[in-house]
């Protein structure tokens, strides 16, 4: 019995754990994300590989030491004919001679050294440029996270927002119809009053249902831009009004293009290219290694290699290599040329870059003024959408005004509350792609 207890007590314990739910402001989502985003998980180990890559680079130059060890049997041995006459016989006559051992093992390890390459001195820079590249990649990347991050943080909160205003109106509508109806049964309404308030009570209801499963999936978008199974449960302790706060001093600021990531990353390009023309140059230029060979050689009749009695006979052998480019035939010149064109395609593509970015802040500093105005002219709107849904709520309970008006007023209210919150959201993701094309949260030093 006390056993039984013990496994359930634990089988509670690892649902407890299981169940537990995550809870995130917009700053800890970021946080979380840039750690365990997907993404950006692979784009640290494209770092990785870049630094591994680096020593690969490096290593090539420096002394290499390989052995090999051959052994062979030759099954028939080759026969060579040699004259008669060496041993004493007839001119003109030949004795078959088996030369050699029928078992034979060579034992040699050899050091090379580079002495002087030019392309390998150019492919050290260019390991360094590919490691520079992979930052400003990673740079690039945990900006587009978090800026993913906030758009679906957003989301979600958009989705919630809307449930909880569908919820109150339906409530409000609850009301509005229960009354109606006894009025109805009274006889001082109409009957096409009910059917009205009934119209728009069946219309909010599902778009209260749409919008309950839309929370699901912007829940399930924010878990998969943060890192986490899908269906995992999440708490998000930030609303959406905290969230929507004009970025005013951002629209003061001026953009700094060589902060800009992508500008970081054109320029990368450039010193790539840059390298490619000193690569092609530095083929014309000659190469020169050395290397020492030392070995050993034993010849047996029989497998006794390891025989400490039978003598093993050393070897040894050192040298240079030299290889002189001389005549190429134009191949070389047409190559550099090429990589001339390249060096100047990067430096245009670099210029086209920094007036994108300049277009690309105008055009995020105008979004995010448009996002503001309509805020605020959002707020306007719903206090005057408020008064007159109450005013032909008045209206329509002293016989004023008819069940269609009442409608009409009702449908423009909750037309004007979703434009509020979709320009709260608005603000939310303007100022984020506003930040990320200023680089304010920096993460080159990450």
């Amino acid at each position: 019995m006390i056993q039984r207890l013990y496994i359930a007590v634990m089988f509670l314990a690892s649902v407890g754990v299981t169940a537990q739910t995550r809870s995130f402001t917009v700053e800890e989502a970021v946080t979380f994300a840039l750690d365990s985003n997907y993404t950006a998980i692979n784009s640290r180990r494209d770092i990785a590989k870049a630094i591994k890559q680096k020593w690969e680079t490096t290593a090539s130059g420096l002394p290499q030491v390989s052995a090999s060890l051959d052994y062979n049997y030759q099954i028939k041995q080759p026969t060579q004919l040699i004259p008669a006459e060496f041993t004493g016989g007839e001119p003109g006559t030949f004795i078959p001679v088996v030369f050699g051992t029928q078992q034979n093992a060579t034992a040699t390890a050899t050091l090379s050294q580079l002495i002087f390459d030019g392309s390998y001195l150019v492919g050290l820079q260019a390991a360094k440029t590919f490691l520079d590249y992979s930052k400003n990649a990673n740079e690039k990347t945990q900006l587009e996270v978090r800026k993913g991050v906030i758009n679906a943080y957003g989301g979600v909160l958009l989705a919630q927002e809307s449930v909880a205003i569908l919820d109150r109106n339906i409530a409000n509508l609850e009301d509005n119809l229960k009354e109606t109806k006894l009025i109805f049964e009274n006889g001082f309404a109409e009957e096409e009053d009910v059917e009205q308030l009934q119209i728009t009570y069946l219309s909010l209801q599902n778009q209260r249902a749409n919008a309950k499963r839309m929370v699901v999936i912007a829940k399930q978008m924010f878990n998969l831009a943060i890192g986490v199974g899908v269906d995992e449960e999440t708490v998000l302790k930030d609303s959406l009004e905290s969230l929507a706060v004009p970025a005013l001093g951002l629209l003061n600021d001026t953009v700094n293009i060589e902060q800009n990531v992508n500008y970081k990353i054109v320029n990368n390009l450039n010193e790539q290219r840059a390298l490619e023309l000193k690569l092609e140059k530095s083929k014309a230029l000659p190469t020169l290694g050395a290397f020492i060979n030392v070995g050993t050689f034993a010849g047996r009749n029989e497998f006794n290699f390891f025989d400490s009695d039978e003598k093993w006979f050393a070897q040894s052998i050192t040298g240079f290599t030299l290889n002189i480019p001389i005549f190429s035939s134009g191949m070389r010149n047409a190559r550099t040329a090429q990589a001339e064109i390249a060096l100047d395609q990067a430096a245009t593509q670099r210029e086209e870059t920094e007036q994108q970015i300049k277009l690309a802040y105008a055009s995020a500093k105008s979004d995010h003024e448009l996002a503001i105005d309509n805020y605020n002219t959002a707020l306007e709107n719903i206090k005057l959408a408020e008064r007159i849904e109450n005013k032909n709520q008045v209206k329509f309970r002293e016989g004023l005004s008819t069940s269609f008006d009442l409608r009409q007023a009702q449908t423009q209210l909750y037309q004007v509350q979703q434009e509020l919150i979709q320009a709260m959201l608005q603000i939310v993701t303007t100022k984020a792609e506003l930040e990320t094309i200023l680089n304010v949260p920096n993460y080159t030093n990450n």
